[in-house]
């Protein structure tokens, strides 16, 4: 079975409810029909229902009347959202008529759905930009315990199962915060751990920070940011398996990592990558995917109390349907 198969029969299992707030959108309706009708989730569409009734007809979808189709302009719930919106950003200046019109944001009346306890998790992007997507999720339902930057971590299934879990690896951060700090770059390697263990389905991540040093071979202020979210990861996870400064050859390479990190129990067992920074992890995983022909899925956002994740604006159908599947993964061990 593969690992896709895996995150579906796991969302099949334990059936989550997942908002789609662009429901007029094609693929998003397609791929809401898809998931309904293969029991992945609970559909919540947020929208017009003749609207989103008409399009499913002329789309020749069959499934779309098992979804929940919430419209904010006429739902008895919309004026308990609004002043739920009310409450968290008055202190930032919201007025409740601010908050009454904002309601009608399908991206943010679909967070407010899930701060209510409404719904577990949201999935939006295929219309909206990042920015559009992380701001309601950030102002609504906000990081994490413990958290205070999001991240976006990368499935990668590549064609060597001599490396990481199977020749599956999880590595973050890959797509939001530019020049991490050691914090921040302590609570990516602890989220990018969490995601490795609720949707990639590791049992025991092993974590590898990395850098261009290992073990102090080089000396630069970029390779003691990486030693000091390494102690700092440690401290806020002490459960967690986690090793640094590793270089990437270190860490995947058994010979390599025994003799560059000698008794290190991650050094040549790593199955999740921590990137110093966002260049690098963006680099890093693309040139896998385009070099290594590695299937790279995501980005899985990750340090939101509650899953939201982004999609490409030119995503497909199936990134649509696996994002379901993935959020529902997350929306599991979230609760």
């Amino acid at each position: 079975m593969s690992l896709i198969d895996k995150i579906v029969a796991r969302a099949q299992a334990n059936k989550q409810r997942i908002v789609l707030p662009e429901s007029l959108e094609e693929r998003t309706l397609t791929a809401a029909d898809q998931a309904l009708a293969d029991g992945l989730a609970e559909i919540i569409l947020i929208g017009n229902v003749d609207e989103i009734m008409a399009l499913a007809e002329k789309l020749g979808l069959k499934h779309i009347g098992q979804a929940t189709i919430i419209d904010p302009a006429t739902s008895e719930k919309t004026e308990t959202y609004a002043q739920l919106l009310f409450e968290l950003r008055k202190k930032k200046g919201m007025t409740i008529e601010e908050a009454r019109k904002k309601v009608l944001d399908p991206l943010y009346f679909g967070c407010l759905i899930i701060k209510n306890g409404d719904a577990d998790g949201q999935i939006s992007g295929a219309l909206s930009t990042t920015g559009d997507t992380l701001r309601p999720a950030l102002q609504i339902i906000k990081c994490a315990p413990g958290i205070s930057c999001v991240s976006g971590a990368m499935l990668l299934i590549t064609q060597t199962p001599q490396y990481g879990e199977d020749g599956v690896l999880v590595v973050g951060d890959v797509a939001v915060t530019p020049m991490p700090d050691a914090s921040q770059l302590a609570q990516i390697a602890v989220c990018t751990a969490q995601t490795a263990k609720s949707v990639a389905g590791f049992e025991e991540p092993r974590v590898a920070m990395l850098s261009f040093s290992t073990k102090g071979s080089a000396k630069h202020e970029v390779v003691d940011k990486v030693v000091e979210a390494t102690r700092m990861a440690k401290e806020m996870a002490p459960e967690l398996q986690i090793d640094g400064e590793l270089q990437a050859d270190a860490a995947l390479v058994p010979g390599v990592g025994e003799k560059k990190a000698p008794g290190s129990k991650i050094a040549g067992h790593a199955n999740v990558l921590v990137f110093p920074c966002l260049e690098v992890g963006n680099i890093g995983y693309k040139m896998v995917q385009r070099l290594g022909n590695a299937d790279a899925i995501g980005p899985i956002l990750q340090g939101i109390a509650r899953p939201v994740n982004d999609l490409s604006r030119g995503c497909s159908v199936d990134d649509i349907y696996k994002m379901v599947a993935i959020t529902a993964c997350q929306a599991m061990d979230a609760k």
